[in-house]
């Protein structure tokens, strides 16, 4: 829930509901809303496979999906799993026994569709391996992969054919008494994936899986999962995301916290508030922010920054930011701490002083949690 008093125009009111376990990490209910990435490795490459899953939680993944196609990849993921330092959900296709043997394998979450997986003894072997071995399940919905009988019905993918599909599959898990899931409903096109997650928020409490499938590259598809997931989680909608991008995983789990972040809905790390740049800025704001972003990657803890060219919107921007610098005149700037003016610096030793400053200021954030937290 991200609530303001003072500015109840931030509001977001979450939508209900209930709370599963991924692993040790919790989905839904009043669970912070969790991030999600994908490796992209060949899963038998297991020490590939398992660098790709450290670098994704060490950018922040709270649970990373590994693909299972086949046997030796089964095989690999009890390794996987055993060295990962998040929840790993394995990705099963139709191959009912690449389900019971991820459950085998410690997997904490299986992404399949129970009604893709064969007969109902097939179905209920599934469902009895995740219930055996404490595996979450995701109902994964998506609008290129529709059941036959569904695109006869409606003649195309659409928001309809995509819940029915999901609705049908969220039958045949609770048919055998088995409530441990999410589920998502995913398409390439924004308009259609934002109308299927609001028509499925309605028919279920089912923790919700967010993301735009197949969003495209990293520009183009951070732009598309932003207008959509957004929009979505500004309405309440969404318990756990996912970004897909043809990127780096990295890159999806940095541009998932970015979206929360934009919303108020997640804190991690340094957000910072920047300016475009003109003719009036003091110093080549560019390339600071640039500099500062890689610069401050090891900062974990949510604070904010303000790097603005020049006075006309620095010292306002101060205001509401842990730390600040704002351009002068005479190759100087001012330093803001705490939203106030606080000294003059040179402009040639300003990175590293803005990052000494980030770095202490997030040191007394930490100190004083720690405080809050013993009382």
């Amino acid at each position: 829930m991200s609530l303001n008093h003072i500015r109840p125009w931030r509001n977001i009111y979450r939508r209900t509901s209930r709370q599963i376990m991924v692993g040790n990490v919790p989905v839904g209910g009043d669970a912070p809303i969790s991030v999600q990435t994908m490796t992209n490795t060949v899963t038998t490459d297991i020490a590939g496979t398992i660098a790709q899953v450290q670098a994704a939680a060490d950018a922040g993944a709270d649970i990373v999906r590994v693909s299972v196609p086949d046997e030796d990849s089964a095989t690999a993921l009890k390794e996987i799993v055993r060295e990962s330092p998040v929840p790993i959900v394995a990705d099963i296709h139709f191959h009912y026994r690449r389900g019971i043997e991820a459950a085998e394998a410690g997997a904490a979450c299986l992404r399949i569709n129970p009604g893709n997986i064969g007969s109902e003894a097939r179905i209920k072997e599934v469902i009895q391996a995740a219930r055996d071995h404490n595996c979450s399940i995701r109902i994964g919905v998506n609008a290129g992969s529709l059941e036959k009988h569904l695109l006869e019905k409606y003649g195309e993918p659409c928001p309809d054919a995509m819940v029915e599909s999901g609705m049908d599959h969220i039958k045949i898990l609770q048919d055998h008494d088995f409530h441990e899931f999410k589920i998502s409903v995913k398409a390439s096109d924004v308009f259609m994936a934002a109308a299927a997650y609001q028509q499925l928020a309605e028919q279920t409490d089912a923790p919700i899986h967010l993301g735009i499938t197949e969003a495209g590259g990293l520009t183009s598809g951070t732009i598309k999962s932003a207008i959509g997931m957004g929009n979505l989680l500004w309405m309440g909608i969404g318990d756990t995301i996912r970004v897909s991008l043809s990127a780096d995983p990295v890159e999806e789990v940095k541009v998932g916290y970015e979206i929360l972040k934009s919303l108020g809905l997640r804190h991690r790390g340094v957000n910072i508030i920047s300016c475009p740049s003109c003719a009036r800025q003091g110093f080549d704001v560019i390339k600071t922010v640039e500099t500062l972003e890689k610069r401050l990657e090891h900062i974990k803890t949510p604070m904010s920054l303000s790097i603005i060219g020049c006075v006309v919107n620095g010292p306002g921007e101060a205001l509401m930011t842990d730390v600040g610098f704002t351009g002068g005149g005479a190759g100087s700037g001012m330093v803001y701490l705490a939203g106030k003016a606080s000294h003059k610096m040179s402009n040639d030793q300003m990175v590293e002083h803005i990052i000494e400053e980030v770095e202490k200021r997030a040191a007394q954030i930490d100190a004083q949690a720690e405080l809050d937290a013993a009382e």
